[in-house]
């Protein structure tokens, strides 16, 4: 059998931090963001994607 190959995504955090409710900046804190234009590379899991589409006003994403 094939090993699946998981999708890779690229997250940058484009807009401030500062303003936006406690559990946003928890997000994107348990995301690795704590700078603006700072990126990660993250393995796209139900729980990443979740993630992304709370801070999505923030984040910019792109696939690796």
């Amino acid at each position: 059998m094939a090993a699946k190959k998981e999708k890779q995504v690229k997250i940058t955090q484009i807009k401030s931090r500062i303003g936006y409710k406690k559990d946003q900046k928890l997000t994107l804190d348990a995301l690795g963001l704590r700078k603006m234009h700072k990126s990660v590379v993250k393995t796209l899991t139900p729980q990443i994607e979740g993630m992304i589409k709370k801070v999505s006003h923030l984040v910019s994403v792109e696939e690796v």
